[in-house]
């Protein structure tokens, strides 16, 4: 597979199903797990089988689709009812990635404006799904585009450190992170990337390493604690990650593991950049104490795989899947409309999608 041909895909519409890249299962399998019902979506979601809040946003508009198709009425006040049962559904499966809500909100509403018969809406729903795929892509390939006149300047060469996996598995294709990575690698400004392991659910490790295997890009895979020291033998030029919400303020929730990166990149002197589409953005919230962080399986910590690799008994779990880095730590986020300074990121407010 050769994403440098734009041929990874995480969510595809095809023969009026959506086929979805099971990430459970890469590296060690590519296997499409296809989705012909609101229900399958909704546990996809939840089981990660699709992952990364851009691509949970696409895959939840498709959701609303299947969801209206399943709606079995032609009276349109009983459809739309039944309709907001589905985003009930959907909105229950991932709390802390916002593109989710902004997606079946965006779809919801749609729903409601449209004219015509419930056939229509259905259409719209569908058409509505097909849009935010197409903008994801665009968005990401801005991102990246954008993210090099944020990287420093010098050297020209450099050496990125990424966490978790925010490329074309996690958005609708190229990546808002590695849309960074992908972009200075096609301008000749891409040494390396040293790729996190990204524990406990290992998406640098697994993910991230065969995105850039596979396209060419020369990678490293460091385990979580490595990052300090990598740093401190002056390997890393900067840190780019991606978010899966941003407050007002600039306060950003990603993988678990990043404010701990943000703030070794802190002590060492080097910049800590965000990549996220306007979507990502929640303007609601003021800062990051009001982001809800989802607690996941302890299984998820006790095992890798099917083996056991911690004590069975007389042991507790903490399993939060995600953490806030404080706006302070961060360099600037980069969007699709421009990079901006956490401090500044309300005047990109204007510029957030309807």
């Amino acid at each position: 597979m050769n994403l440098s041909n734009s041929q990874v895909y995480s969510v595809i519409w095809h023969n009026d199903a959506v086929s979805l890249i099971d990430q459970t299962r890469i590296p060690y399998e590519y296997a499409l797990v296809e989705i012909h019902r609101c229900d399958d979506m909704a546990r996809a979601i939840k089981t990660m089988i699709v992952r990364g809040a851009p691509a949970i946003g696409v895959a939840a508009a498709y959701g609303m689709y299947l969801g209206a198709r399943e709606i079995k009425t032609d009276k349109r006040d009983v459809f739309l009812t039944e309709l907001e049962k589905v985003a009930v559904m959907l909105r229950a499966t991932r709390p802390t990635a916002v593109n989710l809500f902004w997606a079946i909100s965006r779809s919801m509403k749609v729903a409601y404006e449209m004219l015509g018969t419930v056939d229509d809406i259905r259409k719209a729903l569908l058409e509505t799904a097909q849009a935010i795929q197409v903008e994801d892509l665009q968005t990401c390939q801005a991102i990246g585009d954008n993210g090099l006149k944020a990287l420093p300047a010098n050297p020209h060469q450099l050496t990125l450190l990424t966490h978790c996996n925010a490329g074309a598995l996690a958005t609708a294709g190229y990546g808002t992170a590695l849309g960074v990575v992908r972009s200075a690698w096609r301008e000749g400004r891409l040494t390396r990337v040293f790729a996190d392991e990204t524990r406990p659910r290992l998406q640098g490790a697994k993910l991230t390493a065969w995105e850039c295997a596979q396209e060419g890009i020369p990678v490293t895979v460091i385990t979580d604690s490595m990052a300090a020291h990598c740093m401190k033998q002056g390997l890393i030029h900067a840190v780019v990650v991606g978010a899966d919400r941003i407050a007002a303020n600039g306060d950003t929730a990603n993988k678990i593991g990043t404010y701990s990166l943000a703030l070794v990149a802190k002590a060492h002197n080097v910049p800590f950049f965000v990549a996220a589409p306007l979507s990502t953005i929640d303007f609601d919230l003021t800062n990051g104490s009001g982001i809800p962080i989802e607690e996941r399986d302890p299984t998820e910590i006790s095992q890798i795989g099917e083996t056991i690799i911690t004590p069975t008994i007389g042991v507790d779990y903490y399993n939060p899947a995600f953490d806030v880095t404080p706006a302070e730590l961060i360099e600037a986020i980069i969007t699709e409309n421009g990079v901006f300074a956490p401090k500044d990121l309300v005047k990109s407010k204007e510029l957030q999608p309807v």
